[in-house]
């Protein structure tokens, strides 16, 4: 490796010179599917080739019109894709508003560059919280630590000076560093590793997700082999081959639940943009619903409850010590470490910097766990940070200020002041109290009104930081945190407390470390609780990356950006109540539409099962069931995809889900064996059993359409008013009879017969599904 000029850095004819020879960083993965991918996720898949063949088979018998259900398909298709391709181009837009260039030095100037910009042997500058974007060496610092967790396991921060290696995928605790770039794209085979470590999270699973993918693995393996039974069950009682294809085809077409997967992505793509639009970054689809289901939100002080605008108040000497001695010391200290941290940004702009700098002879960089940070100078030592990580014992009157200060929402800074010139990070022995620092933190103006919200829907806030308890609890209280008085410090407790009982019994943690967020998180889990979490530094990565949902602030660390779910691009904590209610939006919609495809999917199995087990034959052709798929299923459920709907998620997927498909299935089950043994009984022909089946059928699938839509609105009066009409429409005309291969039921002893079963369908519904409400579902097992 060459040393690239420090002061320079790489002109701009060697960059070219590079990009050209293909020495460059690899763009960042991109969060969406690309245009073709959707075209092809969507189009080619198992349930479109069967419909595809079944289609062809149609074909073949010469009865196009059978050939309908092909055209809802195609719809189903064209608009989901459309809908996925235009949220697609949204996310990606507000992507590259959240993507945050990486800083070089070229041509002697310091400027941006975007990940794909980096070449090789650039020289990048990085600073505490930032991730490393690639593999280089250290050419410059006055003293790093890393945390390389997600390559080596080991969460214990590393020490890096000038020479060594620091590898893509690990980032800065603490410190600050200019390291030169050694490999990109694919060389950097260790970056690659780390960039999926890195964004692994171990609770990222969707109970949504999930169900479906388990019920459409069901049908598939269902699908094939009873669509076979079917058809050779037709053959054996001497039906035409074209009979038993329409009658097997029909079996088929039921049972797939056409449009629920792609629904599905298309209600998360757009619940996704339309956080887009509220300057909100969605990092993973299935983190939607996730946060739906979030009863706990731990929230950071600082930068969520509080602006994280911070100001020091005063600077008060201890010891004797005169105040211009201490300004000038913590002054040294302060521009010589270097941090650009709040807490550091608001000294910088207390203390004027010193004409003349001394040379450093060591410097302790802020770290999360160390909580205090220093630097050594020939005539001794300047140290800084919380008090009580400081010193072990302090005087009376000292720990009283302090405990005054922080109940006045105050966190104070002690500085030490010690001869010994430190040469570990060790705090020295003879470190002396000359003086507190007062900063002020900017309580949020929204704060209140979003935790009042949240709080109105069940979702409890807990407040972990690595504050002091007591300024944590002032603040918590002034921004309307219910039990805020019910505080911890978490120095005093260490890391093998009892973590489950510290839980059931406090509401604000302060002084807790980064290993402790993580430990109090699990606790919440163990507990029962989906946990939210939301932060902006170094010091809460290792929370946000167990938790079940990661909300980032903007203008946070690199890190935690990376591993977040959701990022708040404009760092405004209220938009916390879109996103909470987007979800739960998103999730109960998808419930509401999953359970009209089932309806048709079950009792197309059941139905298929009864008709091979007894010899019935199947009550449908599939062009009859071409207007109770569109009018019941198809078009009402991309309205109600989108329907605001704001309510808690209260129970199990799968139950709400089954509690209206059950049912429906079960009445379509009953209804159509009915019609079967009246047949018999009555001598009707098979045309009219047919039709008053799909009669029947279509009048099942409107209640459960019903059930699932309240409450009413206008919108969903008049769509339900009109796609009855349509279906009316079908039976009152004989051009609808005649194309849906139906018969008039008009006749005196026809209408009879239909009109007191019609008048029975909502009542058999209801009576169905609070019995499986209350008797049957408690005791299913649904995992």
């Amino acid at each position: 490796m060459t040393p690239t000029d420090l002061k320079t850095g790489l002109t701009t004819a060697q960059v070219q010179a590079r990009l050209q020879a293909g020495e460059r960083n690899t763009a960042p993965k991109p969060l969406t599917r690309s245009t073709g991918q959707i075209l092809r996720g969507n189009l080619f898949t198992l349930f479109n080739i069967i419909n595809v063949v079944l289609g062809v088979l149609i074909v073949s018998t010469g009865s196009y019109k059978n050939l309908l259900f092909l055209l809802v398909v195609v719809v189903n298709t064209v608009i989901g894709t459309f809908q996925e391709i235009r949220a697609k181009r949204q996310l990606d837009a507000v992507s590259l508003l959240a993507q945050r260039p990486s800083t070089v030095v070229r041509d002697g100037q310091i400027q941006p560059a975007d990940q794909e910009a980096l070449v090789l042997d650039d020289l990048i500058q990085l600073k505490r919280g930032d991730a490393v974007p690639v593999d280089g060496i250290v050419r410059a610092t006055a003293g790093i630590e890393m945390d390389e967790s997600s390559i080596t396991g080991e969460s214990r921060p590393i020490r890096k000076g000038v020479g060594d290696t620091v590898t893509s995928g690990s980032y800065l605790v603490g410190g600050n560093a200019t390291i030169q770039v050694m490999a990109v794209g694919a060389d950097s085979f260790v970056h690659q590793l780390a960039k999926e470590a890195k964004q692994e999270k171990k609770n990222n699973s969707s109970e949504l997700l999930r169900t479906i993918n388990q019920i459409i693995r069901f049908i598939t393996y269902a699908l094939v082999p009873l669509g076979i039974l079917l058809f050779m069950r037709g053959l054996q009682h001497g039906r035409t081959i074209n009979h038993a294809i329409l009658r097997t085809s029909a079996a088929m077409v039921g049972m797939i639940p056409e449009g629920l997967v792609l629904l599905t992505s298309v209600a998360l793509a757009v619940g996704a943009m339309n956080l887009g639009r509220r300057r909100v970054l969605v990092r993973s689809l299935s983190a939607i619903e996730a946060l739906a289901r979030v009863d706990i939100l731990c929230l950071d002080k600082t930068g969520t409850i509080t602006t994280g605008k911070l100001s020091v108040t005063q600077l008060n000497p201890v010891g004797g010590y005169g105040i211009d001695q201490i300004r000038d010391w913590l002054a040294q200290a302060v521009y010589t470490i270097n941090d650009d941290n709040q807490t550091a940004t608001a000294l910088k702009q207390y203390l004027t910097k010193p004409v003349r700098m001394m040379a450093p002879q060591h410097i302790t960089p802020f770290s999360s766990a160390r909580k205090w940070s220093a630097a050594a100078f020939g005539d001794g030592s300047t140290v800084f940070g919380a008090p009580e990580f400081m010193f072990k014992d302090l005087p009376d009157d000292i720990s009283r200020e302090i405990t005054d200060a922080a109940n006045h929402g105050f966190r104070v800074l002690a500085i030490g002041r010690s001869t010994t010139v430190m040469a570990t990070d060790d705090a020295p022995a003879d470190m002396q109290l000359v003086g507190l620092v007062y900063i002020a933190d900017e309580l949020r103006k929204e704060a209140v009104g979003t935790f009042d919200y949240l709080r109105a829907q069940g979702v409890t806030i807990k407040v972990i930081s690595g504050d002091n308890p007591l300024t944590v609890a002032n603040v918590a209280g002034r921004a309307g945190i219910p039990n805020a008085a019910a505080a911890i410090d978490m120095s005093t407790v260490g890391e093998a407390a009892d973590f489950d009982a510290l839980v059931a019994r406090y509401t604000v943690f302060g002084r807790v470390t980064p290993t402790q967020k993580r430990s109090l998180v699990q606790a919440y889990q163990r507990a029962g609780h989906t946990v939210g979490m939301t932060g902006d530094g170094v010091n809460d990565i290792l929370a946000l990356r167990e938790s079940n949902c990661a909300i980032v602030m903007a203008g946070g660390s690199d890190a935690a950006q990376e591993i977040a779910d959701f990022v708040l691009l404009d760092a405004n904590f209220d938009a916390m109540i879109f996103v909470l209610n987007e979800g739960r939006r998103v999730i109960n919609n998808i419930e509401r539409v999953a359970s009209l495809f089932l309806v048709k999917t079950i009792y197309s199995i059941g139905l298929t099962l009864i008709s091979v087990i007894f010899s019935m034959e199947y009550p449908f052709i599939p062009i009859q069931l071409t207007p109770i798929s569109a009018l019941t299923v198809g078009i009402p459920t991309f309205f109600l995809a989108l329907q605001p709907d704001y309510r808690p998620i209260a129970r199990k997927f799968y139950e709400n889900v089954m509690i209206t498909a059950a049912p429906g299935a079960l009445c379509v089950i009953a209804y159509a064996l009915l019609m079967q043994g009246m047949s018999g009984l009555l001598g009707l022909n098979a045309d009219t059993t047919g039709t008053l089946t799909v009669l029947l059928t279509g009048l099942v699938g409107f209640t459960a359409l019903a059930a699932v839509s309240q409450p009413f609105d206008r919108l969903k009066i008049l769509l339900m008013a009109v796609l009855v009409a349509c279906f009316a429409a079908i039976f009152l005309f004989p051009i609808g009879q005649s194309f849906f291969s139906l018969v008039s039921i008009w006749g005196s002893g026809t209408l009879l017969l239909w009109i007191p079963l019609a008048v029975s369908v909502p009542l058999s519904f209801i009576i169905l599904r609070n019995v499986l409400s209350d008797y049957i579902m408690p005791h299913v097992a649904w995992r």
